[in-house]
């Protein structure tokens, strides 16, 4: 794939700068010179057969996009295609400026934040499950946090409607939930899974043991019962409030029943935990990182 240089103009955008790849796309930070607005340009070339899925896949993540309107979901402007009618051959997705740093790259400092940006995310992902659409791929990377501290959920790829039963295994080793390894449907409840197990992270920097080991071999085959049972939060970090613990580790129940029932739900949930710690003189403010502080 030609790579674009810092003033070359692509499909009427003055290039910027190259702010991300993925497998057959490139994302550059781009300028309309009309009117000087900043976007992100997503870039996503066939080059041999098997990448038709990627140009399926940037499709459907600018389908799902535009079908919710939510402060906190990336929003896709434009689909840009190339080639013909019947071999789209490249396409761009021009999309929302997100200027921001990940959950991966910056967790947050304090419990009280933390439960803030959780509650963020919670409800743009209950606003995605209103439209109709799961986004099966929530991880710490998939959460952007801006400067004036809204959260932005971006990466809608591999994102599907409620209830799709997908063809091949796809999401994040360290945050999949097993219906996604084990092909069944894909649902609200899947989110669940992988929100917990982001937020599991965020509070103990350890990844919760999932169906599918890193190298994509699975674990216990199609038997859950054989994926080991992640230890509590509070284990790991004791200052995690019981009652977040509580729903984090129900979130990331093996068996979809024993999950709460809706992200609404958990939005709720965490709302109630943030005016606790709210609440408390100071107490909540400890760090995440303090597993190892003796104080």
């Amino acid at each position: 794939m030609p790579v674009k240089k810092k003033g070359d103009i692509v499909e009427g955008f003055q290039v910027m700068a190259e702010v991300g790849r993925g497998a057959a796309s490139i994302i550059y930070l781009v300028r309309d010179p009309k009117t000087a607005q900043v976007w992100a340009l997503k870039h996503v070339e066939k080059q041999t057969e098997k990448d038709q899925r990627f140009l399926d896949q940037a499709e459907a993540e600018a389908k799902v996009a535009r079908a919710i309107d939510h402060p906190g979901i990336r929003q896709i402007s434009k689909v840009i295609k190339k080639g013909s009618f019947l071999a789209v051959k490249e396409l761009y997705l021009l999309m929302e400026f997100v200027d921001g740093v990940s959950l991966e790259k910056h967790p947050p400092e304090t419990f009280e934040r933390g439960v803030e940006l959780f509650l963020q995310t919670a409800e743009a992902l209950s606003a995605m499950h209103e439209a109709g659409y799961v986004h099966a791929d929530m991880k710490p990377s998939n959460i952007v946090v801006t400067d004036d501290q809204h959260v932005k959920v971006i990466d809608l790829g591999q994102s599907c409607a409620i209830g799709t039963v997908k063809p091949r295994i796809q999401g994040t080793p360290d945050y999949i939930a097993p219906e996604q390894v084990h092909r069944r449907p894909i649902t609200p409840r899947t989110d669940v899974y992988n929100f917990g197990a982001t937020m599991y992270w965020v509070l103990t920097r350890q990844h919760v043991p999932t169906a599918l080991a890193k190298g994509d071999s699975l674990v216990g085959s199609l038997d859950d019962n054989l994926i080991t049972k992640p230890k509590p939060t509070i284990e790991l970090n004791p200052r995690v409030h019981p009652k977040l613990d509580e729903l984090v580790m129900q979130c990331v129940e093996v068996e979809p029943e024993k999950r709460p029932p809706s992200m609404h739900e958990v939005a709720d949930r965490l709302n109630l935990i943030l005016g606790i710690l709210r609440a408390k003189s100071g107490s909540s403010r400890a760090g995440f990182d303090a597993i190892n502080d003796e104080e």
